[in-house]
């Protein structure tokens, strides 16, 4: 089979289509024939050495991918040959608290990813894909579906008339709006393009933020809820924009930590935590568990990922650089059937 593979650190130029030899499941394990997939950050930080872990080369990157099962081996019982699986990132954490995952078992690092013809997953690593969703689709939910959605429900227990504010028009950013108004919450958007802010408004955003017009974007959060500030604030833009978001948080408020986008370098006040009695926490992904409950709430209210741009899954070195030197709305998918 054809697979894309990182072969040395330092750069995405290090990508090499190679030939391996095609995967046979083993017991309790699925073979997947993957129709689409998608990028993250992360990939892009694995591929030029800057990501905080370094992995064994050469690696299949990718985290997030949806294909057919082709094969199944002996003892598996969640899935038959037909069946349209995604996988999932943490490869043994079904559900509970973090302390059930563990980290030698990440999809892209440093387990083979989905940026290959065929795949073999764990049964018990993989969920089925919402039906009315294309492969396109279906590809997105792995990482930034459930990054979203874990913040939100899984450890957030949003409500309805709760304030949501997301940070950015990025993927993890689209799922968290789509799935905030499903749940009945306000939610705010920030961008430097007030074309992107009227995009999340077509969405369902209640309001739309430019931050490069408004530098001070944590006091127009307060003047637009009245003082009161955001419930739960997806954080994607690290040290540099922190300060603000607490700032813009309601008393008692969850800041959900999930990117870095600003750069890794600043300062922050605990104190500002204090006095707002604020909840900030990592979220790394979600479990199996809250990836099933997240696709059951996307079946229910038809929703569909936004989709910033497909490139065909060869040209996977392109859509990285994309995604570095963009600034995309929604995801950026390799479709492999091109």
């Amino acid at each position: 089979m054809r697979a894309i593979e990182l072969q040395a650190p330092g750069g995405i130029e290090n990508l090499r289509l190679v030939e391996r030899p095609m995967p046979e499941p083993g017991g309790q394990e699925i073979l997947v024939r993957v129709k689409a997939s998608a990028v993250n950050y992360r990939d892009v930080e694995i591929a030029r050495g800057s990501y905080h872990t370094n992995f064994t080369l050469p690696l299949v990157l990718l985290s997030d991918g949806v294909g057919e099962v082709v094969a199944v081996g002996a003892g598996v019982s969640r899935f038959t040959v037909g069946d349209r699986v995604c996988g999932t990132f943490w490869q043994r954490w079904v559900g509970g608290s973090f302390v059930m995952a563990e980290a030698s078992y990440q999809r892209g690092g440093p387990v083979d990813g989905m940026l290959s013809e065929f795949a073999r997953l764990d049964e018990q690593a993989a969920v089925l894909a919402p039906a009315h969703l294309s492969d396109v689709e279906a590809a997105t939910l792995a990482c930034a579906g459930v990054t979203a959605w874990h913040a939100l429900f899984t450890e957030g227990n949003l409500k309805p008339g709760e304030t949501v504010l997301s940070l950015g028009t990025g993927g993890v950013s689209m799922f968290a709006l789509q799935f905030a108004r499903a749940a009945g919450a306000r939610v705010m958007i920030t961008s430097s393009s007030d074309e992107k802010l009227a995009r999340a408004k077509e969405l369902g955003a209640h309001d739309g933020i430019n931050y490069r017009d408004n530098p001070d974007w944590a006091s127009v959060v307060l003047a637009l809820t009245g003082e009161r500030g955001a419930d739960h604030i997806m954080e994607v833009g690290g040290p540099q924009s922190f300060a603000q978001s607490l700032k813009a948080a309601a008393r008692c408020a969850q800041i959900n930590v999930i990117g870095y986008l600003g750069g890794s370098e600043g300062s922050i006040n605990p104190l500002d935590i204090f006095r707002r009695q604020v909840r900030a926490r990592g979220i790394p992904v979600g479990s199996r568990e809250s990836f099933e409950a997240m696709n059951r709430a996307i079946a229910v209210n038809g929703l569909r990922p936004v989709i910033d741009t497909v490139f065909p899954w060869q040209k996977a070195a392109e859509a990285l650089r994309y995604l570095e030197h963009g600034s995309p709305f929604g995801k950026v998918v390799l479709d492999h059937m091109q």
